[in-house]
Order: structure tokens, then C-alpha cells, then sequence
């Protein structure tokens, strides 16, 4: 039996591993839910699983979580930085999903971490943010990090059974998102909506933007290059419209391995709660002969500069990844808010990332101060086009 504590239970990848610990209740027991301030759903999963910590964001959504939860479920309702630190430290808990979306997640991921918590990592910007850091942490404290995001699953399963140094080059895979094919002459009308459209894909809403911009797989650089220890030399962003291939590994004899499946979440989280056995998921394979074909391309860095950013904060690693994370979530925010048009979401990143003064060997306080001025700068820049 595996304890879990899964942080940003009400996100699609918490639901997710919440359905898989639904499915497999001889394997999995829920100690501990984090969510922001959707009550209802955490309060219908603290009824399913009966957790002993449920955390909400604040006092006031916490006092309407106790409110909704019948009497006698025993829960301890938990809130703010604390109740997330709790969350993630439980002691009765074995393995950390951490699907928290954005940089909130990087503090409850690091104090699980310094617990010793074995870490299933879904939220990417913990590694963007202070790779280094975690990293380090990481191997002090004997924890292990499994990857949930499907690019890094799917390399991690690639690799596994060689030997690292064999490792030649990462080939992390895009659908291209929903603009793939849409001229750039016309980003300028894009909404919202437009853009949580994912052609492949089932996401929350940041995400969805994110993959739309192909930030998100600029970030997925970032963490590729902290989870497997490799240079960004390393890695390639290759453009694969069907996400069959969910992403592909190369060694030093020329071999290729990649690792296929349907475009869903639920194979990549359940590795990573089961490693390293595999359940018995019953999900699909691929129709290959309906699929008919497979393609791939060059990402267009001009069409979509926020991988461009994300190469270059990659490469000049410091504060500049905490940087671009920071501006971009800004930026994203105002967009969803309709405050920010969609093609001047990569312009507030990279006038931020140029304003910004670098701090060499970072420490975490550093780190948090370059996220915090970021912010600021990002909303002043946003404001000034108004």
C-alpha cells in the first residue's frame, strides 16, 4: 500500500490520480489533498477518500470547505502556506503528487522533499524555477523525482535499462497546439477561448495557453535539463501535430528509442505512482493504421518566440528561468482576464527577461526575489499598454 499525498487535487492531473487511486484501492490510500478554492470538488473528494489533511488556500475557503463537509468525516481542514507545508510533509505519506499549477508549487514540493518524500512531478516550474536547488535537495535527502509530465515520462521510460552517459540527444515532442497552422498575420484576434482549444489534448486553462504559445515546452526544456542532468544542447523540440510519439531519446550508437501512446495523462501518472511496476490501466493503443501516418517539423521560433525566450533563459540559466516563468505567468493571467492581447504575451516576457539584472549562483531567497520582481515589472509593462 502506497500513502499519497496529492497537492492541487481539483486540477485535471490531480482528478486523474485520484481516479487511478480509485482503481487500484489494494495499491493506494489517500492521507492528504491540497487544492486552491474549488470546495466543491475537494469537498466531494474528501467525502470519496476520507484524507486526514485537506488544504485550501485561505481562511475564508477553508471555513466554506468545513461548512460543505458532513459531520464526522474526521478531516483536519488546513489552509495557507502551512496547511500546504502539512500537506506535503504528512508523515504517514509515501509519495508526493505534485500537480500544483505554476510557481505556488515549488515551496510545498521543496518542503516535501526536505521530509523525504518520494516526489511524482507534474507541476514543472518547481524545476524551472530552482532546479539546481531541488535537485540538490533531492539527492541530500534520498528522494526520488518520477516525472508525470508526458514528455519527461516518456523520456524517463526510454532511458531507463541504459546508461546515462550512452544518453546522446532528448527529443521532446509538440503537438504544435491549436495555431500550428494559423498565419501569424492573424494571432492579433486570437481569445481566449481560441486558445484552450487544444487540438489533442485536455488541460487547465493556464496550460492550455501555455501549449498554445509553446511555452510549455519551453519550460519542458528547462526541466529536461535539470531532471536528466543534460546540457540544453541536448535537447530538440520537435513538432508532432498527432501526439502519438509523446517524446524520443538517442544514444551514442545511433539507436532511437521512443515511447508512444494515446494523448492521455492517465498512463504517465500511474508510472509514476506504481514505479516501477506498471498497472493494468486498460487504456487503448494507438490506431495506427487509422492514424495512417506520422509527421514532424521544425518548430517556427519566429511564429512562436516563447520558445526562443525559454532556449535563452535555458542557456543562461542563473535567475533568468525564474524570470521568464514569472513574466509568463503574468502574462498568461492577463490574457485569460482579456487585460493582454495573445501575440503580446512573448513581448511582456522578453522586455521582463531584458530588464532584468541576473544574480549569479543563485541561493532560493534570490530565486524568490527575482520571481517577485518579475511579477511587478510584468503588470507595470501590461499596464503601460493600456
Amino acid at each position: 500500500m502506497k500513502n499519497l499525498s496529492i497537492l492541487g487535487s481539483t486540477g485535471s492531473i490531480g482528478r486523474n490520480a485520484l481516479k487511478i487511486a480509485e482503481m487500484f484501492p489494494d495499491r493506494f490510500s489517500v492521507k492528504a489533498l491540497a487544492a486552491k478554492k474549488n470546495v466543491s470538488t475537494l469537498a466531494g473528494q474528501v467525502e470519496r477518500f476520507c484524507p486526514e489533511i485537506a488544504v485550501v488556500f485561505d481562511e475564508t475557503t477553508a471555513v466554506e470547505l468545513k461548512r460543505m463537509l458532513p459531520a464526522g468525516t474526521g478531516v483536519e481542514v488546513l489552509f495557507g502556506e502551512d496547511g500546504y507545508k502539512a500537506a506535503a510533509t504528512c508523515e504517514s505519506v509515501d509519495l508526493v503528487v505534485a500537480a500544483v499549477v505554476g510557481s505556488a508549487g515549488l515551496m510545498p514540493t521543496l518542503a516535501a522533499i526536505t521530509a523525504g518524500k518520494n516526489i511524482a512531478l507534474a507541476n514543472k516550474e518547481t524545476l524551472v524555477i530552482a532546479g539546481d536547488i531541488v535537485i540538490e535537495q533531492a539527492e541530500l535527502n534520498h528522494v526520488t523525482i518520477l516525472p508525470i509530465d508526458s514528455e519527461h515520462s516518456a523520456i524517463f521510460q526510454c532511458i531507463e535499462g541504459n546508461r546515462r552517459e550512452d544518453l546522446d540527444k532528448i527529443f521532446l515532442t509538440a503537438s504544435g497546439g491549436p495555431f500550428l497552422n494559423l498565419p501569424e498575420s492573424e494571432f492579433k484576434n486570437i481569445k481566449p477561448e481560441d486558445a484552450l482549444n487544444h487540438p489533442n489534448w485536455d488541460m487547465g486553462k493556464k496550460v492550455s495557453v501555455d501549449s498554445a504559445t509553446l511555452m510549455n515546452k519551453g519550460l519542458e526544456v528547462i526541466e529536461a535539463k535539470h531532471l536528466f542532468g543534460v546540457s540544453h544542447k541536448m535537447i530538440d523540440v520537435v513538432i508532432h501535430p498527432q501526439s502519438v510519439i509523446h517524446s524520443m531519446a538517442s544514444f551514442k550508437d545511433g539507436t532511437v528509442m521512443a515511447q508512444l501512446g494515446i494523448p492521455d495523462m492517465k498512463g504517465a501518472i500511474a508510472y509514476a505512482m506504481s514505479y516501477p511496476e506498471r498497472l493494468s490501466l486498460k487504456q487503448p493503443i494507438p490506431d495506427f493504421v487509422g492514424i495512417g501516418h506520422l509527421t514532424f517539423e521544425k518548430p517556427d521560433l519566429q511564429k512562436f518566440p516563447c520558445l526562443a525566450l525559454a532556449y535563452s533563459a535555458c542557456e543562461n540559466g542563473k535567475t533568468f528561468p525564474a524570470v521568464l516563468n514569472a513574466a509568463n505567468e503574468v502574462a498568461v493571467a492577463a490574457f485569460l482576464e482579456k487585460g493582454l492581447s495573445f501575440e503580446k504575451i512573448p513581448e511582456i516576457i522578453g522586455k521582463t527577461m531584458g530588464y532584468h539584472t541576473v544574480v549569479s549562483d543563485p541561493t532560493l531567497n534570490d530565486i524568490l526575489e527575482a520571481d517577485r520582481w518579475a511579477r511587478e515589472q510584468a503588470r507595470d509593462l501590461i499596464n503601460a499598454l493600456k
